[in-house]
C-alpha cells in the first residue's frame, strides 16, 4: 500500500489474530459500500504473532473511511467452530485533484439583458399557405377528373374448347372406382332435383328418397334406393366385388328417365 494513498489506490486492511495450535482461520467476505468496495478475496497467512487476515479495498471518495469488517471463523482440528467479531478499520485517502486556489476563482458576471425577439414579416407564411392551397386544389381537381370512356364494343372472351369427359373404363382401369361412383351419383341426384325440386342436393340420401316417395309416388323409388345405396357403399369403400360399371350405367339410365 502506498504511504499516502489516493482515490483509486488499493488499500490493504490487515488484522492479526492469535489462534490455538492446530486451529485454522476462515475470514468472511467484505460487502461493498457506496464509497468503498473490495477488489479481491481476503488473504490469510501465518505470521509469528498468529494468523494475519488482509482485505484489498478501493475508496472512490477522498477523506477518512471507517469499515466494519465481517466476522471470522476459527476451525478446530476436531471439527470445532467459533466465530470472532471482525472489528472496524479506519483509513484515509487523498484526492487526485489539486486543491483549489482561492485567488483563481472567476469574478461573477452581471446578469445579461433580456433578449427581445426581432420583428419578422408575416408575408412569407402567408405566401407559403397560399402556395400550399393552390397545390392542394390542383391535386384534388386532377384526382376528380372525368373517367375515361371504354370501347363500346367489348372484346369477346377467347373460345376455350371443352375437354371430353373421361370414360368410366379409364377410371376403373386406373383403380379409381370411387370417382366413377361419385360422378354417377351426382348426375343422378341432379336429375332427381330437376324433376322433383323438394329432393334437392342438400338432403341426405334417405331424406332425398323420402321426398321422392312423398312428392312423386310413380317414380322408380325402389331402383333409386338400390342404385344410390350401392353407390354410397362404393364411395365409402364398404362394398367389395360390386360391378361399378353396371351401377354407373343404371344411374345414367335413371337420370335419363327422370329428365323432363
Amino acid at each position: 500500500m502506498p504511504p499516502r494513498p489516493t482515490v483509486g489506490d488499493t488499500v490493504w486492511l490487515e488484522r492479526t489474530l492469535t489462534v490455538p495450535a492446530g486451529w485454522r482461520l476462515r475470514p468472511g467476505h467484505l460487502e461493498p459500500s457506496q464509497d468503498v468496495e473490495p477488489v479481491g478475496d481476503p488473504g490469510v497467512r501465518r505470521s509469528a504473532d498468529g494468523w494475519t487476515v488482509r482485505y484489498p479495498v478501493v475508496a472512490w471518495t477522498p477523506g477518512p473511511h471507517t469499515l466494519t469488517l465481517p466476522p471470522m471463523w476459527r476451525l478446530g482440528p476436531a471439527g470445532e467452530a467459533d466465530s470472532l467479531a471482525g472489528g472496524a478499520a479506519t483509513f484515509a485517502v487523498r484526492s487526485v485533484l489539486p486543491p483549489p486556489d482561492p485567488g483563481s476563482r472567476p469574478t461573477p458576471k452581471d446578469a445579461m439583458a433580456p433578449l427581445r425577439p426581432a420583428l419578422r414579416s408575416i408575408w412569407p407564411p402567408l405566401l407559403a399557405a397560399l402556395l400550399a392551397s393552390v397545390v392542394l386544389g390542383g391535386g384534388v381537381w386532377w384526382r376528380r377528373r372525368a373517367p375515361r370512356r371504354l370501347s363500346p364494343l367489348p372484346i369477346p372472351p377467347p373460345h376455350v374448347p371443352l375437354e371430353p369427359e373421361v370414360l368410366d373404363d379409364r377410371w376403373l382401369a386406373a383403380g379409381e372406382p370411387k370417382a366413377v361412383a361419385v360422378r354417377a351419383t351426382r348426375r343422378l341426384r341432379v336429375a332427381v332435383a330437376a324433376a322433383i325440386p323438394q329432393a334437392h342436393h342438400a338432403l341426405a340420401t334417405a331424406e332425398c328418397l323420402a321426398a321422392v316417395e312423398r312428392e312423386a309416388p310413380k317414380a322408380p323409388l325402389r331402383e333409386l334406393r338400390d342404385v344410390l345405396g350401392a353407390m354410397e357403399q362404393v364411395a365409402f369403400a364398404t362394398a367389395h366385388g360390386v360391378d361399378v360399371a353396371a351401377l354407373a350405367q343404371r344411374a345414367r339410365r335413371l337420370a335419363a328417365e327422370l329428365a323432363p
